[in-house]
């Protein structure tokens, strides 16, 4: 048994203004689905896209903290020009640069319209194939317990693990990297971005669930309610949620 990452969550208070914005800076179509606004590659939401991570847009009451998120999306571009183009033509959606103590660095760090902040990041030959979104990014202290969680929470394949980077991608060798980086600090305000986890067709949600909890992850409340999926938090705090299947 094994989950699929198939979707990042932005918490919003303007799900749909979010959701536009995500649909545009990636090139793909937002559409409202049930409380959230779903952006993916297609006209039609699907879950899971065989291809692509999507953005779901979440609905909440709280605004965001000006804690940076530990969570963050890199953008792909194919080469300098088309990164230019790309900062310039966010810019125009509403992004605004973002300062996180990166100092002079070859990509460009830009929040988006609620300040979550985001990487557009130079040509790089590994992600030549990625689609729009090169990676999902994950601020940590321990990249090697990530990747011995996360591999084993995943149908994901690792790639790389060092003391201060790991990286794990599908199997197929399709969409973003998941990457967990050493990061100084720890996590002191709830994730503002998390990723969205799906059983495969047949098997039992609780028991991946119970899986998961054998690997380290714990059970997390935030007011929730009754919803069809379940929220956990992986061994460093960072809150992440597994889908029922639809």
């Amino acid at each position: 048994m094994a989950l699929r990452p198939v979707q990042v969550n932005i918490k919003a208070l303007d799900d749909s203004a979010v959701g536009r914005f995500w649909a545009q800076a990636l090139g793909w179509s937002a559409r409202k689905t049930g409380v959230t606004t779903h952006v993916g590659p297609g006209g039609d939401p699907v879950r899971p896209d065989p291809v692509a991570v999507c953005v779901d847009a979440v609905p909440v009451a709280e605004p965001r903290t000006t804690t940076k998120n530990r969570v963050h999306l890199d953008l792909a571009t194919t080469s300098a020009a088309h990164q230019a183009e790309l900062v310039a033509r966010l810019g125009a959606l509403g992004a605004t640069p973002a300062h996180v103590g990166q100092g002079e660095v070859p990509w460009t760090v830009l929040a988006d319209p609620e300040g979550n902040e985001f990487c557009v990041l130079e040509p790089r030959e590994i992600y030549r194939d990625t689609g729009p979104i090169a990676a999902v990014v994950v601020d940590c202290a321990d990249p090697r317990a990530m990747a011995r969680f996360w591999g084993e929470a995943t149908d994901w394949s690792l790639h790389e693990v060092t003391d201060d980077r790991a990286v794990l991608r599908s199997a197929r060798g399709i969409g973003p990297y998941l990457e967990f980086l050493r990061t100084p600090g720890v996590k002191t305000v709830p994730d503002r971005v998390h990723l969205g986890l799906l059983p495969y067709p047949g098997d039992d949600g609780a028991a991946e669930v119970a899986r998961l909890r054998a690997l380290g992850a714990t059970d997390l409340d935030l007011d929730q309610g009754d919803v069809p999926w379940t929220c956990l938090a992986d061994p460093e705090g960072h809150e992440f949620c597994v889908l029922a299947p639809s």
